[in-house]
């Protein structure tokens, strides 16, 4: 009998339309063909899922309020972000379709679509997509697993959800399992703003969500004097 894929491992897609039921529509069917699947109504909602999330592939409504999808995507290319992109629009005139193109879009899919010509057109993207470089392995905190390639904290179908602050600072820890790092070095290497004297704040905070007894923590120790110590399984 084959094994579930763990959910760590199911490619990551970042869905952003202002349409509520399409929005819904596409998660229940994505989610349903394998991917996970996180949703967004705006640019901005999209920007914030992803501080905090990796994304594998990003499938852009054109027409929205705010910052319109071509915009956002150029922004993206231009901030350097290479995660493929695949472009819906209710138009399907040719100078729409090479706006998208030109603004960085890896396909470009009008609507109405079939939802199963979505979903082969996304596996074709990620087919080409190349390959990112193979980052720190995931680390097992007794139920909970977390990716740092990935940024997510799991447990089978069951994701906890790290603030931006709780996921760099995991993600420091991870890169070392077993290491101690000082205060000062995880402000430095998580890049948040946050200064040494919050991050036993933060800390604590994180422990709540990974640890069975905060206050004698079997995972997230601290080294009295040194810094922090995360010991996985």
């Amino acid at each position: 009998m084959n094994a579930t894929p763990a959910l760590a491992d199911l490619p990551h897609l970042l869905v952003v339309d202002d349409d509520t039921r399409l929005r819904a529509l596409l998660a229940r069917y994505l989610g349903g063909q394998g991917h996970v699947v996180t949703t967004a109504a705006s640019a901005a909602q999209a920007r914030a899922c992803m501080r905090s999330l990796a994304f594998d592939l990003l499938v852009l409504d054109v027409m929205m309020p705010g910052q319109s999808g071509i915009d956002f995507a150029k922004a993206l290319r231009a901030e350097g972000c290479t995660m493929p992109i695949l472009m819906l629009t209710a138009r399907s005139e040719a100078e729409e379709r090479i706006a998208g193109l030109e603004a960085g879009a890896d396909d470009y899919l009008p609507k109405p679509f079939e939802p199963r010509e979505l979903l082969l057109r996304i596996a074709a993207i990620m087919r080409r997509a190349p390959r990112p470089p193979e980052g720190p392995p995931p680390v097992r905190l007794g139920r909970w697993i977390f990716d740092p390639d990935r940024s997510v904290l799991s447990a089978g179908a069951e994701i906890v959800r790290l603030t931006d602050v709780e996921t760099s600072l995991l993600r420091v820890l991870a890169q070392t399992p077993g290491g101690i790092v000082s205060r000062d070095e995880l402000v430095d290497r998580s890049r948040v703003a946050v200064n040494a004297r919050s991050i036993d704040v933060q800390v604590n905070r994180l422990r709540r969500k990974i640890e069975a007894d905060p206050r004698t923590p079997r995972y997230l120790q601290t080294v009295r004097g040194s810094g922090y110590v995360l010991r996985p399984d």
